[in-house]
């Protein structure tokens, strides 16, 4: 029952666990893989050697034509929650990243919770582009430690190759479909550091699906320059944040844009480069949905031990970013 203090009401609240933890993690890629020779047969105008030197990409995965974002995302999220060891029945919030929904209405997540027997969960999408899944990391462990979930599924995915312009090289080249996933939920500890998040509205415009042709388009090298400027002394911060340095990272996770930029990142924090993630070179990148895909991956291969650091950190559309450290599952 509410009670009235000095005439203002005073709502009762509720409390969680002081921290939540990663308990599993997923990740799906098409079966579908896409070279740098197939893009030249169909005529796009490239060569192996400048997308490799530019970008970093030796290969992508593309949807089939019937292959949908909540495919990708079903598939992820079956993995993600088989390895954690919670039930659907134990989910209480589902939220999918993604901007590559061929409408905005009806949201990812709800369809998503339907297809994977979650009854009645909290469920919407987020739409920051490549820093969904840090956003989405946030809200999770505020809604767990807020008492307001106790397990919460995150998914990113996204199916770019239905907004490629495959007459602009600059972009056809790089993006590619596939999803992530992660179940988060309650711990005595913290397993989710502090988030280090912000934008730049001011360069909105530097990435974007265009509303006229609905293709994707960047001003590259506008967000080259911001990245390589700006996103080291973000990722530092949220090393500081969570207490540790960057030397004692298990691994450096940023999100796959380009080989290039994850190189002058890695540098700048001064960290080995054998820790540091670059799926992108045969999953190309897959916006909000790299960061996730590429943890998943390096978790299954056993590069990272259990309970390790690891740096996260999101950038792009918006322009927005997010960094943060987590603890291997």
């Amino acid at each position: 029952m509410a009670t009235t203090l000095r005439g203002t009401t005073t709502l009762k609240g509720t409390s969680g666990p002081s921290g939540s933890r990663i308990l599993g993690l997923g990740h799906y890629r098409p079966a579908n893989v896409v070279t740098n020779h197939d893009l030249i047969a169909r005529g796009v105008d490239t060569d192996d050697e400048w997308i490799k030197s530019r970008v970093g990409i030796a290969e992508r995965r593309w949807a089939d034509p019937g292959e949908t974002v909540i495919d990708m995302a079903e598939a992820a999220a079956s993995k993600a929650l088989a390895t954690s060891g919670v039930a659907t029945g134990e989910v209480d919030l589902v939220l999918v990243a993604t901007c590559t929904m061929p409408e905005p209405i009806p949201a990812a997540a709800p369809q998503l919770a339907s297809r994977l027997g979650i009854v009645a969960p909290g469920a919407y999408d987020l739409s920051s582009g490549c820093s969904g899944f840090e956003y989405g990391l946030a809200a999770a462990d505020a809604a767990i430690r807020a008492g307001q979930a106790r397990n919460v599924l995150l998914v990113a995915s996204e199916r770019f190759s239905g907004w490629l312009d495959m007459n602009d090289r600059s972009t056809c080249v790089i993006l590619a479909d596939g999803a992530g996933a992660a179940v988060i939920g309650g711990s005595e500890q913290r397993g989710i550091g502090p988030i280090v998040w912000g934008s730049d509205g001011a360069q909105f415009d530097s990435v974007a699906i265009d509303a006229e042709s609905r293709f994707f388009r960047q001003e590259g090298q506008a967000v080259y320059r911001w990245a390589t400027g700006s996103m080291a002394p973000i990722a530092i911060e949220a090393c500081h944040r969570a207490g540790i340095e960057p030397r004692e990272l298990a691994a450096f996770v940023p999100h796959q844009a380009n080989l290039r930029i994850i190189d002058a990142i890695a540098r700048r924090l001064d960290i080995p480069d054998t820790i540091v993630a670059k799926d992108i070179v045969t999953s190309g990148n897959t916006s909000a949905a790299t960061i996730p895909l590429a943890l998943s991956r390096m978790v299954e291969r056993g590069e990272i031990p259990s309970g390790a650091p690891i740096l996260l950190l999101g950038f792009g559309s918006g322009l927005a970013y997010a960094a943060q450290v987590v603890l291997a599952p």
